[in-house]
């Protein structure tokens, strides 16, 4: 069993930066992917950015060349390294993994609001 517990959301001025953590309790190597999902006001949610086990990263268009994705599996931690953020960076984040068995995992969501 593999839980997902999400932290470093705030409020931040546009333009400003952030770093949201995912600390995964149990067994980190039996995950296989992870990302990052974002739920803003009245729209669905969405992949903001994803991470394998060997380290390959994919982005939403929106946020390519801001957003950073990483993982050390020595901390059991994923993190989402978040620059030049604008108001559309604002919603709920959300941590989620997928482990070989094909079992998604969801952490509780993190607020991260850009004001203007």
């Amino acid at each position: 069993q593999v839980q997902l517990v999400e932290s470093g959301g705030g409020l931040v001025q546009a333009g400003g930066s952030l770093r949201l953590s995912c600390a995964v309790l149990g067994n980190i190597f039996s995950i296989n992917t992870m990302g990052w999902f974002r739920q803003a006001p009245g729209k669905q949610r969405e992949l903001v950015a994803v991470i394998t086990t060997g380290g390959s990263t994919g982005f939403a268009d929106s946020v390519k060349g801001r957003f950073t994705i990483s993982r050390d599996n020595t901390k059991s931690t994923m993190y989402l390294d978040m620059n030049s953020l604008n108001a559309e960076g604002t919603g709920v984040y959300y941590c989620t993994a997928r482990n070989l068995g094909g079992n998604a995992y969801w952490g509780q969501g993190t607020q991260v609001t850009v004001s203007s």
